[in-house]
């Protein structure tokens, strides 16, 4: 396997960050609300992209106008990112004659269902399938449940075929549609959509141009990954196609792992999200808000102003944050 490289994207915002040290904290949301919450929601990660995981609210150390504010006072705490967020995760697989005839069916479902068992677990995953024809082939609606995919990529093991050819570039447009229409009837305000291509080989349909494909790429607010298998791929092409990452998996036998490798992408991008919560001791005007942080010998910090007018006390910090609504845009990078 070869050449997979993940970052994810941003939340446009209008919101002051500062990185320092070693550490790159990224601040993509924040929630100011009475008597007196202060919630942020951001990324932490080294000067390479690895992610900072497993840090708790005591890794935090929180300043409201240079001054340390104690831990007790403020009752800060990490809270579940899902009262507030939500990924989305469309698998689209290859099921052009080159596949299904190939005897290549029972692997790629395997894998696909061990994809679904990792990814699943506080993500949402739905299954689509592609041949030559214009339309996708639903296999699973979005769900958090691993067996639902599992039954519904069961169904489609033995499956033929209608149209051998590949329409792989009209199959990433409709797949787009699909996380574009997911995303805007999301209920939590902050909206993460990840789309996984799995093919053998490259556009043979002709349906849609790959100028148009790469077009509704760009103006997607979506991660892309590609999986690649066997000799007839471009590997260029699906390297540009899979913006966050490219795998290419030599033979059949290797499919298992092309997936297991972007699962575990995912599940680390996934583990540099924190959602920190605390009460804050003002109780009136503006203040210059600092979170610091160190992990493995490396610190980092961001910086956001917040208006306390109106604060109180009597507050719960793991009341569910008010966030505003967070677009996500993708920041592509090269493979390595």
């Amino acid at each position: 396997m070869k050449n997979l490289y993940c970052r994810w994207g941003v939340f446009v915002l209008a919101i002051s960050t500062l990185g320092c040290g070693g550490l790159n904290l990224q601040l993509r949301n924040k929630s100011v609300q009475k008597p007196s919450n202060v919630a942020l929601y951001f990324s932490v990660e080294d000067g390479d992209g690895v992610p900072a995981a497993g840090l708790t609210a005591e890794s935090f150390k929180i300043y409201e106008d240079g001054q340390l504010i104690s831990p007790f006072e403020s009752k800060q705490t990490i809270l579940n990112p899902e009262v507030a967020v939500v990924h989305y995760i469309l698998l689209l697989l290859d099921l052009s004659g080159s596949i299904t005839e190939s005897g290549s069916m029972h692997s790629l479902v395997s894998a696909a269902a061990g994809f679904a068992e990792k990814v699943s677990k506080g993500q949402q995953i739905a299954v689509y399938g592609f041949d030559g024809g214009a339309k996708l082939i639903p296999l699973t609606g979005f769900t958090t449940n691993a067996g639902a995919v599992r039954s519904g990529l069961a169904r489609v093991s033995t499956r033929k075929s209608k149209d051998p050819s590949t329409n792989l570039n009209g199959a990433v447009v409709e797949s787009v549609k699909v996380l574009g229409k997911q995303l805007k009837n999301a209920k939590q305000p902050l909206r993460f959509a990840t789309l996984v291509v799995f093919t053998d080989g490259t556009d043979r349909a002709h349906r849609v141009k790959t100028e148009e494909m790469y077009k509704a790429l760009d103006e997607a607010d979506v991660n892309v990954f590609a999986i690649g298998l066997g000799a007839e791929i471009s590997t260029e092409q699906l390297s540009k196609l899979g913006r966050n990452g490219f795998v290419q998996a030599e033979g059949t036998t290797n499919i298992g792992q092309a997936f297991d490798e972007v699962a575990g992408r995912i599940e680390a991008a996934a583990r540099k999200f924190y959602l920190l919560s605390y009460c804050s001791p003002s109780r009136a005007g503006k203040h210059s808000l600092r979170v610091e942080v160190s992990f493995k010998g490396d610190s980092g910090s961001l910086s956001h102003e917040f208006d306390a007018k109106g604060f109180r006390p009597k507050c719960d910090p793991k009341r569910k944050p008010n966030f505003s609504v967070g677009r996500v845009t993708l920041r592509p990078v090269k493979a390595r």
